[in-house]
């Protein structure tokens, strides 16, 4: 393509290995998990496996007896009140490796964006060693992880097709992920039933996640014909969801499910922009949860993506979900500082959105001016 400003340094894309797709689909789980046991055990290993549960599912009975675990695997379920960070994933690692599952036969990772990050940064932990934070970066993960699937139970953050998994260090005020080819899932199961118990206004948010990713990379400077057509087919699948009068019916969540799947496919060979930085600063510095803090972030972007803006605008209103405002408002100096270091910190999405000069957009001035509309 022609005039790319952004030299992403990707040139070879790799996209999760399989998949099963399909209103209970879950059920074919089992029978993957137990090839990797057979596998594992011709190989001289133990054969154990390691799930990796969304918390919510500990009172769900039902779908945990439809995974396929045995009395010898590890069931862990993982938090969902905060976001992933990197000393909690150490602490996580740590606990395997104890407990004796230092080399699992596979990790399933069952649940919404934070679980499926979860099991993706344990997996290449396991092998690579060290610390979480090494790794957050570009291409830093040099052999490949513990054999992963991901189960999503909700769509929206694309976390089951990308090759990164989001923590933030607390540390130094870093959110970014282990963005390598050895991040991205062996197998995956999609299946849209899991979809059906998530809170309205939960599962506008985080589906927005896909039409956002993809308004930020087609608006960028880096460009190319297979994140185009991702990205194409990703919006028209979440306007199909979040204009019809019931984005939670059996159709939507379908379509919704795919168009996760098809946003990180695009992520994966482009970048965002400017709203997924804004979205890191309120999450490193206020605490809030990804997705929620994009749609918040929308309130101040009308400058940027006009024309996403009024339909984003147009699905709240069809969806009858509310949006926080003011969060903004009445913060300290050193907080409105810490957000503008979270933002500007992200040179790659913001150069694709605003070139290599970005800095002289985005001035502490403007970027307060920015969060005061949200």
């Amino acid at each position: 393509m022609a005039n790319n400003s952004l030299n992403t340094g990707i040139k070879l894309v790799k996209n999760v290995g399989s998949f099963n797709i399909g209103a209970g689909s879950l059920d074919e789980l089992p029978a993957h998990v137990d090839a990797r046991r057979a596998s594992a055990i011709k190989q001289g290993g133990e054969g154990k496996v390691v799930f990796l549960i969304d918390e919510f599912f500990a009172g769900q009975p039902a779908t945990l007896s439809r995974l396929g675990a045995k009395e010898q695997d590890r069931i862990e379920f993982v938090s969902t009140r905060d976001e992933p960070k990197t000393e909690a994933i150490d602490l996580r690692v740590a606990g395997l490796v104890k407990a004796g599952f230092s080399k699992p036969a596979t990790i399933v990772g069952l649940g919404g964006g934070i679980t499926l990050d979860t099991a993706k940064a344990v997996s290449n932990l396991l092998t690579n060693g060290g610390l979480a934070e090494q790794y957050q970066g570009w291409d830093l993960v040099k052999v490949p992880g513990i054999h992963k699937i991901g189960v999503p139970t909700i769509s929206g953050t694309g976390a089951e097709a990308t090759r990164t998994c989001v923590m933030t260090n607390t540390r130094n005020g870093l959110k970014l992920g282990m963005n390598s080819d050895h991040t991205v899932f062996n197998h995956l199961v999609l299946d849209p039933e899991l979809t059906a118990t998530v809170p309205r206004s939960q599962y506008f948010y985080t589906g927005m996640d896909a039409y956002i990713h993809c308004v930020e990379s087609m608006a960028g400077s880096y460009r190319n014909a297979i994140g185009d057509a991702y990205s194409r087919e990703t919006i028209s699948l979440c306007r199909q969801a979040f204009l019809a009068e019931d984005m939670m019916s059996p159709e939507s969540r379908e379509r919704l499910m795919v168009a996760s799947y098809l946003g990180g496919c695009a992520i994966a060979t482009s970048y965002v922009g400017l709203i997924h930085p804004f979205s890191a600063g309120l999450s490193v510095v206020l605490g809030l949860h990804h997705c929620v803090a994009n749609c918040i972030v929308m309130r101040a972007m009308d400058e940027f993506y006009p024309k996403a803006c009024e339909e984003f605008w147009t699905m709240v209103e069809r969806q009858r979900v509310t949006i926080p405002e003011n969060i903004c408002s009445g913060l300290t100096d050193e907080q409105y500082s810490a957000l503008y270091d979270a933002t500007v910190i992200h040179q790659k999405p913001l150069t694709n959105a605003l070139g290599s000069n970005y800095l002289e957009v985005l001035t502490f001035d403007k970027v307060t001016s920015l969060f005061l509309k949200m």
